[in-house]
């Protein structure tokens, strides 16, 4: 499948499981020469393959008819930092984006956690939205992990590819709506160590 295409069905899924409104979030692919990304404020009901833009590493742009997402420079330097990372999926997920509110990370009380996430889903510190330091921030707690929050923001999720990716971002909304629900009974116990 295209990616393109790839990128636009991922956008409308998430989309439809709730994963961001409006047109907050974005998602990203790597690629040879820097990434597609999808573009600033289009509706994901509307978004088609050819809205989606291509970039360099420094922000220019090499196809699109759009501009590109305001937060492409945390694309970017999460690309940079981490090779093995193909896809970025970022949402504004209520319940993660609740955690994220209260800058707090989701603890690892789950088992799909551990073997999905890499473990608790940590919550980067706080910087203005679209600048390189909201990417450099996650940066400082993605090692290892399936994706964190960031601080004031949302949730993100990386993966080899835009399916890794998608999943990710939907097992971090999970564990945050099943973490809040068990705080109503006392609070979720820690996951044993194996």
């Amino acid at each position: 499948m295209d990616a393109r295409q790839a990128l636009v069905d991922c956008a409308r899924r998430a989309y439809a499981e709730g994963l961001f409104s409006g047109t907050s979030g974005n998602l990203s692919v790597r690629t040879d020469r820097g990434m597609l990304i999808t573009p600033t404020s289009v509706r994901y009901e509307t978004l088609s393959p050819e809205d989606i833009v291509h970039l360099r590493p420094d922000g220019a742009v090499l196809e699109g008819r759009f501009a590109p997402s305001s937060e492409w420079r945390m694309h970017a330097e999460i690309y940079a930092r981490f090779p093995a990372v193909g896809a970025i999926v970022h949402t504004h997920s209520p319940h993660a984006t609740a955690f994220a509110a209260a800058n707090r990370s989701i603890p690892e009380s789950l088992i799909e956690m551990r073997f999905f996430l890499g473990g608790e889903v940590p919550c980067a510190a706080y910087a203005p939205a679209g600048t390189r330091e909201v990417g450099l921030r996650c940066c400082e707690v993605l090692s290892g992990r399936g994706g964190c929050l960031m601080a004031n923001h949302g949730a993100l999720a990386v993966g080899r590819d835009l399916g890794e990716a998608l999943l990710r971002a939907e097992y971090i909304e999970d564990s945050a709506k099943i973490t809040l629900l068990s705080m109503q009974l006392g609070g979720p116990v820690p996951l044993p160590s194996e």
